[in-house]
């Protein structure tokens, strides 16, 4: 599988040390299979640092085995009474748990239906419903050593700002 990361670097030896703790699955490498989310990223990342927006082309593996993932469709079967999105973003460590999460953007509508289901105002079947019907998206997050180890960088180019 492809897939991209958004920058202002060529980053060829990724690493989770550069992340911020507070992201919607909390630290890691994030990367996303489709390349218009991927330059929407560089281009706002130049937009507040400065430098040109670059996007990295890697080379995921066929399969995780032997690492801990949690995927799109475990990812919406976790919500035991919470969503595990809304966890990362309150700074409880998911990442710690897992080697790879797999999962969609979160953007101000995801976080409004959220909150309408922690509210109690929908049930989880209504929140889910809603949900269905937002932009794809995804990301992916790697969280561990053992996981960047088996991610190949192919490429990087320059996108227009």
């Amino acid at each position: 599988m492809i897939a991209y990361h958004g920058s202002t670097i060529q980053i060829q030896h990724p690493d989770v040390k550069h992340s911020k703790k507070y992201l919607d699955f909390g630290r890691g490498f994030y990367m996303t299979t489709y390349r218009q989310q991927a330059e929407k990223w560089a281009k706002r990342k130049a937009a507040r640092t400065g430098g040109q927006p670059i996007v990295n082309i890697y080379q995921l593996p066929e399969n995780w085995d032997g690492l801990h993932v949690l995927d799109k469709i475990h990812f919406m079967r976790q919500m035991k009474g919470g969503w595990s999105l809304c966890a990362s973003r309150q700074g409880k460590e998911l990442y710690k748990t897992y080697d790879v999460i797999i999962g969609n953007v979160a953007d101000d509508d995801v976080f409004k239906t959220v909150d309408m289901y922690l509210r109690g105002i929908w049930d989880k079947e209504k929140a889910l419903e809603e949900l269905r019907y937002f932009r794809k998206n995804d990301q992916i997050c790697i969280t561990s050593e053992a996981a960047l180890e088996r991610i190949v960088f192919m490429e990087s180019y320059q996108t227009e700002a």
